[in-house]
Parts: structure tokens; C-alpha cells; sequence
């Protein structure tokens, strides 16, 4: 693609003061790009070079070497062209200064994909948890009315219910949401499908590194806030004004307020907005006449100055309540029918790894759940919802761990929600990345109260071994941390670990 054409794509201006001169400005507008790279190392002939500022390097030092390669021009931050920070060297190449070179990085790999993001409708989810759920809850209400959607999110990609598997093969690329390259090639791929809808996940990374930036939302749904990616972040007002980024980029909002952030949220942007409590707070959507069908999920009045309607989810949990009626008020505002809304959401069996029942020998007389709970509320919501359908007798066992090279203040919070929520529970490993799981699990006992009944097993594979091994009858086991996840990372980096062969095995060691 033409270098000029591309920009132009982009939204991105030639201006002569980008150029040392007007005859690199017009030859410029006849260079021939045949791929886009932010990584000078990968840069091959005819390649383009977007400078980015990352989080520890900053690539505005390597124009040399990516130019070296055969970069045939390069975009650069304009402050850092200010300020000094460009090296071309002896290398005499257009520069095109931008404001934000990661804006620009995923606006260039848009336009490369020629902007499917503009032929297509998307509903933007985002919060610290129930994502994952109140996205697979809304493709599940269109897919079933006859729409045609698209999926993005934790547990991977889909379009039209099919699978798609682009995403490079690293411990860095599991990404909610994906890095331009791999999200606009999605967003292609869906597109030629035919997809009306796209329901993505959208992280406050995303939303930090400008991933989205080329996309307007036909809705943005905000679930809660708690503590989490404060390693990123650093503080949890950095970690809001991330999130609230999606609502300037949304026609229209969705808002839960039993959240106090969803409350604040509500009353600083300047968009059509719907609230929903749970909670009996004052909002335009409230549930009540709350009903646990343990251990078959929920049921509740859905009611507004509009409709009403009562709703059944087969999920267990308090947090159901919420996640489903975001997901029917967003059905409802796109047109569906209440009935529709309701028939679709009461044959929906949920998310991967979310509360997710193993189905295991018929024989073993205990229950095995895996779940992605890996923060302190989502910790808590899991014993509340397993303790809603557990019966009297029976224990909940709880393994968790906490992630390395992430923030250390939620461990002990953790562990001590184990202490106070759990019969039994074992801390392990779980994704202990740099970190020596050791120190991490030193960091979740400092929260343990002394009454609590627990073990300590290091490796996460025995750890599971143990708890199958020494079932008891009735018991509720609680797998909590990895969810849809089949690996595990450590200092020696990623590799394959499915909690689901490793409970069939163990069972059928133990009990067959």
C-alpha cells in the first residue's frame, strides 16, 4: 500500500514540517509499504517503523537500526522529535510526526485492514470482573435472535461461533484484548464474515495504549472496579480514568451503580446512560425479588418505567443478577424483544471457566469448579456463590494462588477472604511468572487468620492431586485463578497446564 494512501486512512496528515525536505514530503507520497513494524529488530525491506514509547524501552532510540533494515520511513511521537530523543543517524527518511505514536500504531494497522471497524457495530465491556460473562450473556441474546456477532475477549476470539486462532503463541500475547496487529486482522476477518455485532472485552490497558482508539461503540457497559493492574496503573484513579475512557468513544452507556465508581462514572460523562442496580438504589433498571435456585442459578424481576419481566439464568450467584441485566438491558436497547431476551438468557449455560462445573466420573461423590477469580472481589463473589448452593454439611475446598510480577497489596486481601469464606483451602502457584512462588505465597499467608484451615503446596499439579485425593463426600472443590486458562508461567517460562485433565485424571486415579 502506498505510504500516502495508508496515512491517509489513517486520519493521519503529511505536513512539510515532518520532512527535512519537499522533495522527501513528495517521495514520500510514492513509497510502497509492504508491512508495519514497532520492533526495529523485525523490520524488513519496505518495511514502516512506528517509534513507540513503551514501558521500557522507547523505541524513538532505534530509527537507525530499523531504517537499516529496510524501513522506508518511520512515525515518531512529536515530542520526541522536540525534545531530542530521535536517532535516524546518517539515515535519510520521512519522519511523520504524530501526536500519539501507539494512537497512531493501531489507527495504521486499521487502515492497512481498510477500517472494518467502520462496517460494523460494536458493544464495548468493560470493569475490573464480569466482563467476560456479560459479553458471552449479550452474543448469546443476538446470535439466538438471528444476529450475526462476533466475540472478543478472554477466552479468545469468535466469529459467527466459529474460532479464531491468530493470536502469536507467547506469554505476552494473552491479551483480553489483542495488540492492533492481531485486533484489526480479527476485526477484518469478522467483517468479510458478515458480522453485524462486535461484543469485545475492553481492558484498561486497551484503553490506555490507545488499542481502540480507531473504534466508536454503539455501547460501552461498565460492570465495577476493585483493586487489580495497580502494576500498571500505579494508583486506582489512574486505573478509572482508563476505564472512563470508553465512554467518550460511546454513542450510549450502560452503568452499573452499585459499584461507587459506576455511580461516579454516571455522573461525569455526558452521553444517554442507563442505570441498573441490584441493590435497591434509585436507577433506571432494578432487580428484586431475588431468587438463589440453588445450585441452578438465579431468578429475578427485571423492572423499569419500560418493562418488566422476570428473568432466569442458570448461573449461581449474586453476581449473575448484575451481569445478566446488563446484558438484557443492552439487548433491549438494541431492539430485542423482552421475551426474546428472556428465552435466550435462560437457555444460556455460561463462560468458559467461570463457575464452570467439570463434568466428571458419576461415581465421585464431590463437585469441581473451575473459576478465573484472581482479585479479591472476584474471590469473594466465588465463595458467595458457592456457598449459596452448597448444602449444609458440605465443604467448600478452596486452591488459589496469586500472579507473579503483578500488584503484591491484593495477595494478603486474598488470603485472608480464604480465611473467613472457605471450610478448607490450599495455596499454590498460579502464573508465578519472575517471581519466586514462595515469596508470593509468604505475601498471601501475612492475610491468613490463625483459625483458618489450610495447607501450603507449592506446585500447583499436586496441589489439585491433594484435594481430589482427600475429597469428602459432598464437597464443593473451588479451582480459582486460572479459569479458561490451559497453561502456567514461571522464570522458566509458558507451558501447557489444563486443570480439566488434570481433576479427570486424578479421579480417575483415585476413585475409578
Amino acid at each position: 500500500m502506498l505510504l500516502s494512501d495508508l496515512l491517509s486512512l489513517s486520519d493521519i496528515e503529511l505536513k512539510s514540517e515532518d520532512f527535512g525536505s519537499l522533495f522527501l514530503r513528495n517521495a514520500a507520497a510514492n513509497l510502497d509499504v509492504v508491512e508495519i513494524f514497532c520492533d526495529s529488530r523485525k523490520v524488513v525491506t519496505r518495511g514502516l517503523f512506528i517509534a513507540i514509547e513503551g514501558l521500557h524501552t522507547d523505541s524513538h532510540a532505534y530509527i537507525s537500526e530499523a531504517v537499516s533494515h529496510g524501513a522506508v520511513a518511520a512515525v515518531v511521537c512529536r515530542a520526541a522529535l522536540s525534545d531530542g530523543r530521535v536517532d535516524v543517524g546518517e539515515c535519510d527518511v520521512p519522519l511523520i510526526a504524530v501526536e500519539d505514536s501507539r494512537e497512531a500504531f493501531a489507527r495504521i494497522w486499521a487502515a492497512w485492514y481498510g477500517n472494518p471497524q467502520k462496517k460494523m457495530k460494536f458493544i464495548g465491556v468493560t470493569g475490573t470482573n464480569g466482563k467476560t460473562s456479560v459479553c458471552g450473556m449479550i452474543y448469546e441474546i443476538l446470535t439466538r435472535v438471528g444476529h450475526k456477532c462476533g466475540l472478543i475477549g478472554t477466552t479468545g476470539s469468535l466469529s459467527l461461533s466459529e474460532r479464531l486462532d491468530i493470536r502469536p503463541e507467547s506469554a505476552l500475547a494473552n491479551m483480553t484484548t489483542p495488540d492492533p496487529p492481531e485486533l484489526y486482522r480479527t476485526l477484518d476477518l469478522m467483517q468479510k464474515d458478515g458480522v453485524e455485532y462486535v461484543i469485545a472485552e475492553i481492558t484498561s490497558h486497551a484503553l490506555a495504549l490507545g488499542k481502540v482508539c480507531p473504534i466508536d461503540f454503539e455501547m460501552g457497559i461498565f460492570t465495577n472496579l476493585t483493586e487489580d493492574h495497580l502494576d500498571f496503573h500505579l494508583d486506582m484513579e489512574s486505573y478509572f480514568e482508563a476505564k472512563k475512557r470508553l465512554f467518550s468513544r460511546s454513542a450510549r452507556a450502560i452503568i452499573n451503580i452499585d459499584d461507587k465508581y459506576g455511580r461516579r462514572l454516571a455522573g461525569e460523562i455526558d452521553i444517554p446512560k442507563y442505570t441498573c442496580s441490584a441493590e435497591g438504589r434509585a436507577a433506571d433498571f432494578c432487580a428484586c425479588e431475588v431468587k438463589s435456585l440453588m445450585p441452578s442459578g438465579v431468578e429475578y424481576k427485571l423492572s423499569s418505567n419500560k418493562m418488566r419481566l422476570r428473568l432466569r439464568s442458570r448461573i449461581p450467584g449474586k453476581v449473575t443478577v448484575m451481569n445478566s441485566m446488563q446484558a438484557t438491558v443492552a439487548a433491549y436497547c438494541l431492539g430485542v424483544p423482552p421475551r426474546d431476551v428472556k428465552d435466550s438468557l435462560a437457555l444460556f449455560e455460561g463462560v468458559r471457566g467461570r463457575l464452570e462445573k467439570l463434568k466428571i466420573d458419576s461415581r465421585v461423590d464431590f463437585s469441581v469448579y473451575v473459576d478465573y477469580a484472581h482479585t479479591p472481589d472476584a474471590l469473594e463473589n466465588l465463595l458467595s456463590a458457592a456457598r449459596s448452593f452448597s448444602r449444609r454439611g458440605q465443604r467448600l475446598v478452596l486452591v488459589f494462588g496469586c500472579g507473579g510480577d503483578r500488584e503484591v497489596q491484593k495477595r494478603s486481601a486474598m488470603g485472608r477472604i480464604a480465611s473467613l469464606m472457605s471450610d478448607f483451602f490450599v495455596v499454590t502457584s498460579d502464573n508465578s511468572r519472575s517471581e519466586k512462588p514462595s515469596d508470593i505465597i509468604e505475601d498471601i499467608l501475612s492475610g491468613v487468620t490463625s483459625e483458618a484451615a489450610y495447607t501450603v503446596i507449592e506446585d500447583r499439579r499436586s496441589a489439585i492431586e491433594y484435594v481430589i485425593k482427600n475429597a469428602r463426600r459432598g464437597d464443593v472443590i473451588l479451582l480459582a485463578g486460572k479459569g479458561h486458562e490451559e497453561y502456567e508461567i514461571d522464570m522458566r517460562g509458558k507451558r501447557p497446564f489444563s486443570e480439566r485433565l488434570l481433576v479427570k485424571e486424578f479421579c480417575e486415579k483415585y476413585y475409578s
